[in-house]
């Protein structure tokens, strides 16, 4: 099982120096990863700074050298692809191979979208997310491409250079569980990162939804994928390894590969620096 630590684009987290300093700090610490959020509007959490969380994920990538880095996670409808597309290839390039790009609706999607104009139409959305994520791997793949769709329209486009890893970065797609349209898209892909109706960010999941989670996406997997699957889960656990462990021990049971550790999201230290490097220092559970 591998651990990575997850943040905010906001508050302390604005600053790339400060999420160069966890980067560093995790790598340290012997954690795996460290996913950041994508955010442009979180009204939410509105009067904060936000960053662009490709920069943020820039510095981390200059400041580190061994762990996995990307979004948790990107919605991709927000997106122009072929942005998305360069943006993602210039960190994998930067970073030595080392991204991991997790995809979905996003939200709020009133704020993300609607607040700029956009729809907030999801089966739409969810149409742009697909269309968005084909588009992507076929120009990560440094091959030209001809694409005819109901939302995007490219002529004889090659974008250079390709993903470092082929045939291109790891896809966790993420989705709220129950609902099963996001974990069958998940199922086409390398890798689910579930929220859950009954936990929330920061909350740990019920090893019962889980185990239901596992089974579904399991049984909706095509043969003859090329990477093994990840089951991504999260939550906030205690800095104490033993009872961190109890906490963990039966989700990895239950199929998880990743445990993400996430600040409470109605919490006063989910965008302190402070905090979260207390949480990094005292290192990664020991499963």
């Amino acid at each position: 099982m591998r651990f990575s630590i997850n943040i905010p684009n906001f508050g302390d987290f604005a600053d790339p120096r400060n999420v160069a300093a966890v980067a560093a700090a995790a790598e340290q610490a012997g954690w795996d990863g460290l996913f950041v959020w994508d955010h442009v509007l979180h009204r939410r959490h509105q009067g904060r700074p936000f960053a662009d969380p490709w920069m943020l994920l820039t510095a981390a990538a200059l400041a580190t050298s061994r762990i996995r880095l990307g979004s948790l996670l990107t919605p991709v409808p927000r997106y122009r692809p072929e942005q998305l597309a360069r943006q993602v290839a210039t960190l994998d390039h930067l970073s030595g191979g080392r991204v991991i790009f997790a995809a979905g609706l996003g939200g709020p999607v009133e704020d993300e979208y609607r607040s700029f104009g956009d729809t907030a139409e999801l089966p739409i959305l969810a149409e742009r997310l697909d269309e968005g994520l084909e588009l992507l791997r076929r120009w990560w793949s440094g091959e030209p491409v001809d694409h005819h769709g109901r939302h995007y329209e490219v002529r004889d486009v090659t974008l250079l250079p390709a993903t470092v890893q082929r045939p291109g970065p790891p896809v966790w797609i993420g989705g709220f569980w129950p609902r099963r349209p996001p974990m069958r898209r998940a199922a086409r892909w390398d890798g689910a990162v579930p929220l859950f109706e009954t936990a929330r960010h920061g909350h740990v999941p019920d090893v019962t939804e889980v185990r239901d989670l596992v089974a579904y996406v399991r049984k909706h997997r095509m043969g003859g994928a090329e990477r093994p699957f990840e089951f991504v889960l999260g939550g906030a656990t205690p800095s104490d390894a033993v009872k961190a462990k109890d906490v963990i021990g039966p989700l990895r049971d239950a199929g998880a590969t990743w445990w993400d550790e996430r600040q409470v999201q109605a919490g006063p230290d989910l965008d302190r620096l402070s905090s979260v490097m207390r949480r990094i220092e005292a290192g990664p559970p020991v499963i």
